[in-house]
């Protein structure tokens, strides 16, 4: 796998750091433990407004992420469309690598 992006979600997976589809990451919020969301840019938005709604009352930074649900699902090992980042370090990584790809928004 060429693409940083995906292989680094890869390794915060094995690292046992994220947790995958909308409801774990609304209780991984709720919980307190979620540090950044990542969706992918065809996730369903009616699946999606619950998890923006908890994340942003919540106060924790939501990005979508130039690749599809598939190429997401491929880099995870697990088909979905979005996730909790709930370590810090991952998370300010992502966020980083997000907005850098994204023209440092």
């Amino acid at each position: 796998m060429s693409d940083r992006l995906l292989s680094f979600l890869g390794l915060c997976r094995r690292a046992g750091k994220i947790k995958i589809g909308a409801q774990t990451a609304a209780e991984s919020i709720e919980s307190k433990k979620s540090k950044l969301i990542i969706y992918a840019l065809d996730f369903s938005s009616n699946s999606l407004k619950p998890v923006l709604e908890t994340a942003e009352k919540n106060g924790v930074e939501a990005l979508m992420i130039n690749r599809s649900k598939d190429e997401l699902s491929v880099s995870l090992g697990r088909l979905c469309g979005v996730i909790s980042v709930e370590d810090s370090g991952f998370a300010a990584k992502l966020s980083q690598m997000i907005k850098d790809e994204q023209g440092g928004e």
